[in-house]
């Protein structure tokens, strides 16, 4: 059956975050609406008989980074080839940028072997922190603070995405900022998902900040199961975490081709999405 590789729609977006959420993933709600505009055309599929049988989110951050996610067969075209093909789309789409994605254990070794390189391992913690300290001069994200959350974030993320962060902002999603009386030290995102909220982007300066956000961000989701994808170089982070009643668990590998991005690994101690980077 001959097969069609394209761009996807914003329906088709939605069907494809869909399926993630069928594999067990999680995503938020109305997450497709803010992937897209991170990159309208980033995101493609293979179509056979009229459906579409697999999916890829290619998303370029302007010339220099990319990012690849959702990469979903449908279960029952598995072993066709169809993954493969939006594979290839969606690597030949991003060219020679630097490239990352979050790969689960079993792809790692597939993922090595096309060149990715690890970076860093990333654990989710889960559950419903009970005794963080709060404080931090934490508020809601405000429009006259934009300029400069988007100057900070872009010390955190390896590109630009002043697009993306706009729209992920946007309630219902619950944004809070730490800002002292010099500059922004740091920033986070709470959305619901299928189950509970995810924190992501959690970005801070220092440890303390980023355990007052957490805590701050549970006061605001009134105490529900909050899941965050922290990178395992954060030691001590993760350790109050856990004494907090958060509980390790799914794992992913950031890996990188074509080199490293030079933002600071050090501010983030929570990933923004696993989809998009």
């Amino acid at each position: 059956m001959p097969r069609t590789i394209r761009t996807l729609t914003a329906s088709e977006v939605e069907t494809l975050v869909d399926w993630a959420a069928r594999e067990g993933w999680n995503p938020g709600i109305d997450d497709a609406t803010a992937f897209r505009a991170a990159d309208p055309d980033g995101f493609i599929g293979a179509f056979a008989g009229g459906e579409m049988v697999a999916g890829i989110s290619a998303v370029a951050y302007g010339s220099g980074f990319g990012f690849i996610g959702l990469y979903i067969c449908r279960p029952d075209r598995r072993g066709e080839g169809h993954g493969k093909a939006v594979w290839d789309a969606g690597m030949a789409r991003l060219g020679n940028r630097i490239i990352g994605l979050d790969g689960v254990a079993e792809q790692r070794a597939n993922y090595q072997r096309m060149g990715f390189v690890p970076a860093y391992e990333t654990v989710r913690h889960s559950g419903r922190p009970a005794g963080l300290p709060g404080g931090g001069d934490m508020r809601p994200v405000t429009v006259a603070d934009m300029a400069g959350l988007f100057a900070y974030d872009r010390q955190c993320f390896p590109a630009p995405r002043e697009g993306f962060i706009g729209e992920w902002l946007r309630q219902p999603r619950i944004a809070l900022l730490s800002a002292g009386s010099d500059a922004i030290a740091g920033y986070g995102v709470a959305r619901r998902c299928r189950e509970g909220f995810k924190v992501g982007p959690l970005f801070a300066d220092a440890t303390d900040v980023a355990l007052a956000m957490v805590a701050d961000l549970s006061d605001a989701t009134a105490g529900e199961e909050l899941h965050i994808d922290v990178p395992a170089g954060q030691v001590q982070f993760t350790t109050m975490l856990q004494a907090a009643g958060l509980v390790p668990g799914f794992t992913t590998t950031r890996m990188y081709k074509g080199g490293k991005p030079g933002n600071a690994p050090s501010t983030v101690f929570g990933v923004t999405t696993l989809e998009l980077g």
